[in-house]
């Protein structure tokens, strides 16, 4: 045999055999075009966006985990005060931002392009693929599955072709026989599914840029105005303002809460929040309720009530007798029986900077060790236990502090644990003298407080109809089969027979279905299957 040469008129230069050039030896060269293209079909590949997709789950489970910003303001500085070490990671990875931090933000855009750069595509092929006339029938059926002949002539092929349209097929006759499918919804809950993601994701970060989040905690008998002055916290969109805001007050009429009081494995659980508020909106006040799970809808925003507690009525009086603090102060629960530490500071009336830290118990129990706890969320016995301590408040240094957190550092305790006075014990309506002659303390009354969270979403609308379209396209996609029938007259009688596009375990019952029919046997045909063109 002659060994061919790369100048051998029989062979191409680039084949196999032939001696290789400097291009064919590394391959194909692409262009900047060509590397274009590249990267986008990779990108809008199907298995691209499912990575993409999981990707994204997985950027949210730091969200979970590290408190936010625009949800748990608290919590971000309890967390970074316990961990002083990792407070550069949390700012390196911007965990306490996780939604609005540019990988998060990227992951996204990325599975956006990729899912309508991978959808389009295909809903212009299922388009034409459902204009298109059904395929010509085989010519040996014998192949395909369920095949069977039933006793018929050619001029029985258009009573077929009736049955089969009375099922839901698209048809189409080719001389003596019929070519029939159904099933194209399949394709289109597939496409509806990949849709609904791009409109979920679209709507929520449209809802995250024009909508915003507020909380407020108010005390029974107090109110609010929504503007950025009277909130605790305010978190706007990238597109909203403080002055976006709408333009209503809340009113805390009165916090109810129903315990359990009948069912002794669950004594003391709350079964019920009710708080009873005051809208004023244009001029005009009506009443309004805010319940768990029942937001109050109030000029496109919703309130919801989040959390509750109680708040002491403190006063505190100088050596002189003058009133120097006369407040509300909301103490913070801590456990299920409501037991709730609180903090008050006294910079300035007495003698010297004072602070005080304790904690509040609805109702209180001397344990053995002579420590006290709530056996119950309820006011059944109010006691107020305060440690006192002396010293530097830190409130000249001009750094901001919180108001629930006391720094005793640079402070000395005089009454508490750790020095030689014990706690202060007070009940409501009594007084008691303030260590070193500094004045007095009166617990005058309890009262209750709600935190009210005021939220607008512009999308909610848009998301449930997202969420809905999704798994009605998941459904479809997952349920609906597609097949292919054909009816074929020969000689020896109608031939029958199927082909499914992937998994259909019933497409064999479809086809003895069509030939009972077919028979007229209906009396012993199974139902019809749910109708799908």
């Amino acid at each position: 045999m002659r060994t061919p040469s790369a100048g051998d008129p029989l062979r191409p230069s680039d084949h196999v055999d032939g001696t290789p050039t400097t291009e064919s030896a590394g391959g194909p060269r692409l262009g900047p075009v060509g590397w274009a293209r590249f990267a986008w079909r990779q990108l809008t590949s199907m298995r691209t966006a499912i990575v993409l997709l999981l990707m994204l789950a997985l950027a949210a489970v730091p969200g979970s985990l590290v408190p936010q910003r625009s949800s748990d303001p608290n919590g971000v500085i309890a967390v970074r005060d316990a961990n002083p070490d990792l407070v550069w990671l949390y700012d390196a990875l911007q965990l306490h931002d996780v939604y609005t931090s540019p990988w998060f933000s990227a992951i996204t855009i990325l599975l956006l392009v990729s899912l309508v750069g991978c959808v389009i595509p295909r809903m212009r092929h299922h388009w034409a693929a459902m204009r298109a006339r059904p395929p010509k029938t085989p010519a040996r059926l014998s192949r395909l599955v369920g095949f069977q002949t039933v006793p018929g002539t050619a001029a029985d092929v258009e009573r077929a072709e009736g049955v089969l349209k009375r099922l839901g097929y698209r048809t189409e006759r080719y001389g003596d026989s019929v070519s029939a499918e159904r099933g194209y919804l399949r394709e289109t809950g597939n496409l509806i599914f990949h849709a609904s993601i791009v409109v979920i994701v679209v709507a929520i970060v449209a809802g995250s840029g024009f909508g915003f989040q507020s909380q407020r905690l108010v005390v029974e008998g107090e109110g609010f105005s929504l503007s950025g002055a009277s909130l605790d916290t305010l978190n706007t969109g990238q597109w909203v303002s403080a002055d976006d805001l709408p333009a209503f007050g809340i009113h805390l009429d009165d916090l109810d809460v129903v315990y359990e009081t009948e069912n002794m494995n669950a004594i003391g659980q709350p079964l019920d929040f009710t708080a009873f508020v005051q809208v004023t909106e244009d001029g005009d006040t009506h009443p309004g309720q805010i319940r768990i799970n029942e937001p109050l809808r109030v000029q496109g925003s919703d309130l919801y009530l989040i959390s509750n507690g109680y708040a002491p009525e403190i006063t505190v009086t100088n050596a002189d007798g003058t009133v120097v603090f006369d407040e509300i102060v909301p103490f913070l629960a801590q456990d299920n029986e409501m037991t709730s530490l609180g903090v008050v500071k006294l910079p300035d009336g007495l003698a010297e900077q004072v602070g005080l830290q304790g904690f509040f118990y609805p109702s209180a129990a001397q344990l053995e060790t002579g420590a006290y706890a709530s056996y119950y969320p309820d006011l059944l016995n109010p006691l107020l236990s305060l440690q006192v301590y002396t010293g530097d408040l830190g409130l000249d240094d001009g750094v901001p502090q919180s108001v629930y957190q006391l720094d005793t550092e640079d402070m000395e305790q005089v009454a508490g644990r750790d020095s030689a006075e014990p706690a202060l014990l007070i009940g409501p309506g009594e007084t008691v003298a303030l260590p070193n002659g500094l004045g007095t303390i009166s617990f005058e009354g309890i009262r209750r407080y709600a935190v009210i969270d005021v939220h607008r979403d512009v999308t909610q609308g848009w998301v449930l109809g997202g969420a809905i379209a999704l798994v009605a396209g998941l459904l479809s996609s997952l349920l609906i089969p597609r097949r292919r029938l054909w009816v074929k007259a020969t000689d020896q009688g109608l031939e029958l027979a199927g082909l499914a596009r992937g998994e259909d375990p019933r497409l064999e019952g479809a086809v003895d279905d069509l030939a009972r029919r077919l028979r007229g046997d209906d009396a012993d045909a199974e139902p019809e299957p749910p109708r799908s063109t």
